[in-house]
């Protein structure tokens, strides 16, 4: 399944709240990247029309199944890809913000062989 980078961006950004603070509404989202509120509710009417998220009483946010899927893998990409990029030498800061940019453009087989190589050195690195 192929979606909008913005809507894998929101996605990913429900699920961050979440993990982080328990539950989300639009506000938390606008706050947390910077957008204004009409901007993510119209983005939250998409992405509640094409089945990825439920707007609860009280306006909480929660992903759907198909929602957390995308969110997942998304987070993920984002995750690795942050770490691997400070493990050879890149600022966190720029390691971020360019593991958003690739994140999205990446085909699953050379996320997969990244995601393997870390793994790899990553044994390697550890204490015995």
């Amino acid at each position: 399944m192929r979606i909008q980078k913005s809507a894998e961006d929101y996605l990913e950004t429900i699920l961050r709240l979440t993990l982080r603070n328990g539950s989300v509404r639009s506000i938390d989202i606008a706050t947390d990247l910077g957008f204004s509120k009409p901007s993510v509710s119209t983005a939250m009417k998409r992405l509640r029309e094409n089945g990825y998220i439920i707007v609860k009483p009280h306006g909480l946010i929660e992903l759907t199944e198909q929602g957390r899927e995308i969110a997942d893998k998304i987070y993920e990409r984002h995750t690795l890809l942050t770490e691997y990029l400070t493990t050879i030498g890149v600022p966190h800061d720029i390691a971020e913000q360019d593991a958003c940019k690739i994140e999205h453009i990446l085909s699953e087989e050379t996320f997969a062989r990244i995601r393997d190589h870390a793994e790899r050195n990553s044994r390697k690195n550890r204490p015995e």
